[in-house]
């Protein structure tokens, strides 16, 4: 008996200081203050170009400048009101056609298709899409949508060439949301006699919603900060939609730059401190916008996931 309590004691002593008095490794404090100084610069660099762009830019907004039209010729008119308007147009278009055919695909694939290695090369080639340099989907875009479908520089070749680029994305991440959702939930279901289909869209589809959402968030802000892909297939014009549904519609298919291209030609062609002062405004309005859109995702990912 006396034996087993020494022995207790001796362990009750050995732990605290073996949890303790641990010496740490010298690699390790070298590498968490690596870790640390990275992260701290990366942060710096970040704030910094977003500060300095804001700096210069935010000044020069104002209620004209976001509400008139543009002149290369009449200084006193440097709004950015038809680029906004492109933008909308290329982001609305891009999105109808992208956004069902994505989620249908995610759907096909998780839920329906065969999990062998069709479903792999699929999976394989799509990731591969997704680093694809966007240089490349516009000049697919200018050959086959402006040439071939002799669509020319227009809003609706510009939105098609998007399609393709954001198409990787929204399916990549929406069957990744939709593999996350618990095979206990469709399981019940079905043993309930539901039907796949009414499953699928009743249960795990829902469920899978905010995942959804955060793709298309994610798409739409890269059609927004796009401008490669843009210069070949949308064109550089400058012109507001007429009026009317006609010219509503129609203005698809005319030319037209968005934001980013509008920031791109006029940092180019800039040769007066005004013209830097527009760049910098719409890179602002840029940088505002994208943070508004990663805010949405934010808040209505949190709503759903509440629900």
């Amino acid at each position: 008996m006396q034996s087993n309590a020494a022995v207790m004691q001796e362990s009750q002593a050995f732990v605290p200081e073996s949890l303790y008095r641990k010496r740490r490794n010298p690699s390790d404090i070298i590498l968490k203050v690596l870790i640390y100084t990275a992260a701290v610069i990366t942060v710096l660099v970040l704030v910094g170009i977003i500060a300095y762009i804001l700096i210069r830019g935010v000044p020069y907004l104002s209620w004209q400048f976001l509400s008139t039209p543009y002149s290369e010729t009449n200084m006193d008119q440097r709004g950015i009101l038809p680029m906004i308007i492109n933008t909308l147009y290329m982001v609305v278009i891009s999105l109808l056609i992208s956004t069902p055919i994505g989620i249908s695909s995610a759907i096909y694939l998780t839920q329906y298709a065969r999990q062998g290695r069709l479903v792999k090369t699929i999976r394989f080639t799509t990731e591969i899409l997704s680093g694809v340099p966007s240089i490349i989907f516009g000049l697919f875009g200018y050959t086959v949508f402006c040439i071939l479908f002799r669509l020319g520089t227009s809003i609706l070749a510009g939105a098609l060439t998007m399609t393709i680029c954001i198409l990787p994305t929204i399916v990549r991440t929406t069957e990744e949301s939709l593999l996350a959702v618990p095979s206990s939930y469709k399981e019940g279901a079905m043993a309930l006699g539901a039907g796949k289909l009414r499953v699928i869209m009743g249960i795990v589809l829902p469920c899978a919603m905010p995942g959804v959402l955060t793709a298309v968030i994610l798409a739409m802000g890269r059609i927004v900060g796009e401008s490669a892909a843009l210069l070949y297939t949308s064109g550089l014009a400058y012109n507001m939609p007429s009026g009317g549904w006609e010219g509503i519609v129609g203005h698809a298919l005319d030319s037209g730059r968005t934001l980013t291209l509008h920031l791109y030609q006029t940092a180019m062609q800039a040769v007066t401190p005004d013209a830097f002062n527009v760049a910098f405004a719409t890179a602002s309005v840029l940088l505002i916008l994208v943070f508004l859109l990663n805010m949405l995702a934010s808040v209505l990912g949190k709503a759903l996931k509440k629900e």
